[in-house]
């Protein structure tokens, strides 16, 4: 398959280099030093599960320098949807398909406004990993994992490609029977560490060994869970039980990107994390009030990060 990576940060630059040493077709989407790096010297990833160099057929900064290929795999941050979607549409064919792996739940929407339905599936992904230096990936823990599909459930022969593909090259990855389910699932997790994380500052394993604020995560999770049904997304009954339980297994020294990124004073994915339950909430009429204290805790930096005040010294 011809596979374009837009945006090689920790989840798309540890697929394009599994990808391209498995032997696809892959051309990376990237800028500066990072794409500079990834010319020069390939792409390094250093993985607990191997560490290796991977050689894409392309590495650009231009969609033009790749056209039309067979899947675009999308791996910008979530608040970059907008602007990617935009400055992909070179890479799309016919046929084409493109899968967001953002963390939120609206990623599918916000593409299929832009480039239509029939290009869009619905995607997740799992990894502990990032970008450590110029043309450096590093997997630090957890085992790889994809899930993906098209957004009506349908199976199709490029959704089964791919999955084979991802197969070929390592990665753990499915086609689950309902993939909004899945997506609202793994939001469930992801916003309960990200929202304590970023607000405790400090690795999973402190703040859930703490009764205080293992409950706020808790809390998250129900509140998330209480707006899916609202909303009438097809979640498994009691599905927060399993998530919980999920937070339980997190390795204990692990953080997310979210809250890196608000450590480290960058824009992050708070509106389209937290953000999001809060907003959704409202919608649906349930209250989420632990969201609603992170979400508004967090928000003055969050716009500092996105320039929105002069710097106050």
């Amino acid at each position: 398959m011809k596979i374009a990576v837009f945006g090689a940060g920790g989840i798309g630059g540890y697929l394009a280099g599994r990808l391209a040493e498995s032997g696809e077709d892959i051309a990376i989407i990237a800028r500066g030093e990072h794409l500079h790096a990834i010319r020069t010297n390939g792409l390094r990833v250093d993985s607990i599960k191997g560490d290796f160099v991977a050689n894409p057929s392309i590495a650009t900064d231009n969609p033009e320098d790749v056209g039309p290929v067979d899947v675009v795999i999308l791996g910008v941050k979530a608040w970059q949807i907008a602007d990617a979607a935009e400055a992909l549409r070179p890479l799309i064919g016919d046929d084409t398909c493109v899968l967001p792996l953002q963390n939120g739940v609206e990623a599918v929407s916000e593409l299929t406004g832009t480039l239509g339905g029939s290009h869009v599936l619905g995607g997740l992904g799992g990894i502990l990993s990032y970008i450590a230096g110029p043309g450096h990936i590093k997997h630090a823990g957890g085992e790889p994992f994809l899930k993906f599909g098209e957004i009506d459930n349908r199976s199709r022969p490029r959704t089964n490609n791919l999955l084979e593909a991802f197969q070929r090259a390592g990665i753990q990855a499915e086609i689950p029977s309902n993939i909004e389910s899945a997506i609202w699932e793994k939001f469930m997790f992801i916003t309960a560490v990200s929202g304590v994380g970023a607000l405790t500052r400090v690795p999973t394993g402190i703040w859930r060994s703490l009764p205080e604020t293992w409950a706020m995560a808790v809390a998250i999770v129900k509140e998330a869970e209480s707006v899916a049904i609202a909303l009438d997304v097809p979640i498994s009954v009691n599905r927060s039980d399993t998530v919980i339980s999920q937070l339980q297994k997190l390795q204990p020294h692990g953080t997310v990107s979210m809250q890196r990124d608000i450590m480290e004073g960058r824009p992050s994915e708070l509106e389209v994390q937290n953000g999001a339950i809060v907003r959704l909430g409202l919608t649906a009429g349930v209250p989420t009030p632990v969201n609603d204290f992170i979400y508004h805790s967090l928000l003055p930096q969050e716009k500092r990060a996105r320039g929105a005040f002069e710097d106050i010294t």
